[in-house]
């Protein structure tokens, strides 16, 4: 029976991705953080741009590594369990623990390519960077001049359709849709729960909070995701 995974893991060796509007969360320390996350304030504001890039040199993403969680849903690919991975992380990760990239659905882009924003020019976020090390500030477009920014989806830009479309299809035709790690509380990403579900799927929800979907959850599990995952992947026999 095919399963798809709707992820959005946080933590990873060490590593834990903080909220952004809770007590400790990212812009609450760094009310700086939320214009450099907005598209808007991207486009206008050199100054933006440039603390942005000095931000993405630094991303806690570029040391991190695969944790038990992802490692666990690699295992359930290769049992032949999982189908794909619908996941709103941008770090890579799946495909660094051994997720077949395929797979693999980034509904938030990747943090590891650039996109100019005028002729849409994709390239390996690390020459971009090297050049921010050699003192550009703000790179542009090496095609057209245009600004550059990671390949992911910022506040007030909308998700790719043709990405958000495939989720949606994967979303409808799977038998168990299997939510690792989300509030479920971001929109269209959250919607896919109730899609799976109204097309028949059972969901099992595994998330250390209640989500708005654990009603209509066939299963919740509460836990960290490093311990919860394996030991319900070693519970899938195969067929």
């Amino acid at each position: 029976m095919p399963h798809r995974c709707h992820d959005r893991s946080r933590g990873v060796h060490g590593i834990r991705y903080p909220d952004f509007r809770g007590p400790n969360g990212v812009w609450t320390r760094d009310p700086g953080a939320e214009r450099r996350s907005d598209i808007n304030s991207y486009l206008n504001d050199r100054q933006v741009r440039e603390q942005t890039w000095r931000a993405r040199v630094e991303h806690p993403g570029w040391q991190a590594h695969p944790n038990p969680a992802h490692t666990a849903l690699v295992d359930l690919e290769r049992s032949g369990k999982l189908s794909s991975i619908i996941t709103q992380n941008i770090d890579g990760l799946h495909q660094k623990a051994g997720s077949d990239p395929a797979r693999v659905i980034e509904l938030h882009g990747t943090m590891f390519e650039t996109v100019c924003l005028s002729c849409s020019d994709r390239r390996d976020m690390r020459r971009a960077l090297d050049r921010v090390r050699a003192g550009e500030t703000d790179p542009p477009c090496e095609v057209c001049g245009g600004i550059l920014k990671s390949a992911t989806v910022s506040f007030g830009q909308s998700l790719d359709p043709l990405v958000l479309d495939k989720a949606r299809v994967e979303a409808v035709f799977c038998d168990v849709l299997l939510v690792a790690g989300s509030s479920l509380t971001v929109q269209p990403a959250a919607g896919l729960v109730g899609l799976a579900a109204s097309s028949g799927a059972s969901v099992v929800v595994c998330n250390a909070s209640e989500t708005p979907y654990d009603d209509a959850a066939a299963a919740v599990l509460r836990g960290p995701l490093g311990e919860v995952l394996p030991d319900l992947v070693g519970s899938v026999r195969p067929d």
